[in-house]
C-alpha cells in the first residue's frame, strides 16, 4: 500500500467514528430536547435540563454496563456488530476514539511483536506490568474487535521492539491489517548447485530473484 492511501485509511479511522459518535450524540440530544416536558420550559433553561438528562441517560447505561446484565448485553451487541464487516470496523474504532479520549493509551506503553509460531508475528501490547519471575505481561488484541484478546507472560528476550506509536499499531490491528504500510525486505540465501555440490557465493535480493523465480531450499 502507498504512502498517501496508508494515510487517507489512517485518516479514515480516526474521522470516521468521531462523525458516527457526533452524529449519535446529535441524534440523542435532539430526542431530550423535543420530548413534551422539555419542550414547555422556557429557554434557556430547558437546554440546561436537557444536557442533565443526557448525562443522566448516560451514567445510567454506564452504571447498568458494571452488573451482569449489562455485560450480557454488552457482549451480544459486540457480537452483532462484529458480524458486519463494514459496520464491525467503525464500531469497534468508535469504542477506541471514546476510551482514547476519556482514559487515553497511558496504560498501553509499548507496542511490541511476538513470534507466536515460527516465522508468524503478531502484534501485542506491553502493559508496563511484570510477574514475580520478570516476565512481562503482554496484552494481544484481536483484529479488528480489539475489545478482546490475550493476557499472556513473555520472557523479555522473546520480545521485539517496534518504535511506533501505540495509535499507529492500534491503526493497524483496528483495520486488520489494511493501513499497514508494505515493507520490502531483503533476504540472504546460500544458492547450491545441486549437480556438482558446489556451493554459490552468498546473493542478496530483494523481493524474488534476477531471473523472476522463487527460490527454495
Amino acid at each position: 500500500m502507498s504512502s498517501w492511501r496508508r494515510d487517507f485509511a489512517s485518516g479514515l479511522v480516526v474521522l470516521v467514528p468521531l462523525l458516527v459518535i457526533l452524529y449519535v450524540l446529535s441524534i440523542l440530544y435532539t430526542s431530550i430536547v423535543k420530548l413534551p416536558i422539555i419542550e414547555n420550559i422556557q429557554p434557556p433553561y430547558g437546554f440546561f435540563i436537557a444536557i442533565i438528562v443526557f448525562l443522566m441517560l448516560v451514567l445510567s447505561v454506564g452504571y447498568l454496563m458494571r452488573t451482569t446484565v449489562g455485560r450480557l448485553l454488552e457482549s451480544g451487541l459486540d457480537t452483532m456488530m462484529n458480524k458486519v464487516p463494514l459496520v464491525r470496523i467503525l464500531y469497534n474504532a468508535s469504542k477506541l476514539a471514546v476510551e482514547t479520549a476519556l482514559t487515553g493509551t497511558e496504560d498501553l506503553q509499548k507496542p511490541v511483536r511476538l513470534e507466536t509460531w515460527p516465522g508468524i508475528r503478531m502484534t501485542g501490547f506491553k502493559t508496563g506490568k511484570k510477574t514475580a519471575d520478570g516476565r512481562e505481561i503482554i496484552f494481544m488484541p484481536t483484529a479488528p474487535n480489539i475489545t478482546t484478546g490475550f493476557v499472556m507472560e513473555v520472557d523479555p528476550d522473546d520480545i521485539e521492539e517496534t518504535g511506533e506509536r501505540v495509535e499507529e499499531a492500534l491503526t493497524r490491528v483496528l483495520s486488520a491489517g489494511f493501513a499497514e504500510q508494505d515493507h520490502i525486505d531483503q533476504y540472504t540465501i546460500d544458492v547450491t548447485e545441486e549437480s556438482d555440490g558446489e556451493t554459490a557465493e552468498e546473493v542478496t535480493i530483494s523481493g524474488e530473484s534476477a531471473d523472476g523465480a522463487v527460490a527454495n531450499e
